[in-house]
């Protein structure tokens, strides 16, 4: 598979693909899950994302699920030198039944103290390849919480660091304090992104979509890597059965929707390859975080990191 660097100079090659890990161990079986992991590696895949949070929400639901479940697989397989574990922490509800995310754990220094250790005895490691902010903390002194990041990565615990869910200025704020502090900042950025665009004033509560000053201050960061989760909307850019999400369901969906398919068919691929690639060769490029059930779904994913889009085709999609 391809490869990307991601965290700029001091940073390290991933596949051009990310392997979401949200459904492992809960709605996915940990049979199905072995299966996906098993040929995503097989493939050259390296890079897989999970949090301390997947996933609490199903009945019985810990959060602590998809990351017990990629240890055993480490473990079972013996392979953790070749991949790029991400994982994530400051969603998990506290307690589980508590609303959220007003009842979100926080960035405080000490749950990220407890929760980095807790997230490295499930996944069988000593240490965390990308280590993410997984929604912004507003209780908690900024400083406080980048400081407690940067010392993770000076004890060798994480390698890099980077932030979800959080506004371009907040983000911003962090690096530069970052900076002032002498200690290592965000340099991944995760985010919702998909090719539909968001109806002006959607409400995306803590998860918001990836906005175009997001875009143009990655743009401007040689050292920030974008990833995109939500890439494919749950199959709504393929499938009729699947309603496109309220936030993006406007008048101007339909004809972008069309233009998708469209190139997809010049190409003979499916319009979730195009929505993949024309991620893959945007501006910024963005590094999608694909979340599959099934290695056929897997395999349809893969099959977009060698799709070509020429000019042409991209202004299409863009202007769409």
């Amino acid at each position: 598979m391809k490869k990307r660097r991601i965290g700029g100079e001091s940073g390290f090659d991933v596949s051009a693909l990310c392997l979401g890990g949200m459904h492992f161990g809960t709605k996915t079986d940990e049979a199905t899950a072995f299966a996906v992991l098993d040929r995503f590696l097989e493939v050259g895949g390296t890079f897989i994302d999970t949090a301390n949070t997947y996933a609490f929400w199903p009945e019985g639901g810990t959060g602590e699920e998809s990351e017990a479940l990629l240890g055993r697989w480490l473990r079972s397989r013996g392979v953790r030198d070749q991949v790029v574990l991400a994982t994530k922490v400051g969603a998990l509800p506290v307690p589980l039944d508590a609303p959220w995310p007003q009842a979100a754990e926080g960035l405080s220094t000490e749950v990220i103290e407890r929760q980095v250790k807790a997230s490295l005895d499930r996944l069988g490691t000593d240490r965390i390849d990308v280590y993410y902010a997984h929604i912004e903390d507003r209780r908690t002194p900024l400083e406080e919480t980048v400081t407690a990041f940067g010392d993770l990565v000076a004890r060798g615990m994480v390698q890099l660091l980077g932030c979800s869910n959080h506004a371009a200025w907040r983000i911003e704020r962090a690096r530069a304090l970052a900076r002032q502090l002498g200690v290592a900042g965000y340099t991944c950025v995760q985010q919702r992104a998909t090719y539909l665009q968001p109806r002006p004033g959607a409400d995306f509560g803590a998860n918001p979509h990836a906005d175009d000053e997001l875009l143009d201050y990655v743009r401007s960061e040689r050292d920030l890597t974008l990833l995109g989760y939500s890439t494919l909307l749950g199959g709504a850019l393929s499938r009729s059965d699947r309603p496109v999400p309220e936030q993006y369901d406007h008048p101007g969906t339909e004809g972008r929707l069309s233009e998708l398919g469209r190139v997809a068919e010049e190409l003979g691929a499916s319009p979730n390859q195009v929505a993949l690639a024309w991620h893959m060769h945007g501006s910024p490029s963005t590094l999608p975080v694909i979340g599959v059930s099934s290695v056929a779904q897997l395999d349809e994913c893969l099959a977009a990191v060698d799709l070509e889009l020429d000019a042409h085709q991209l202004d299409r999609l863009n202007t769409a």
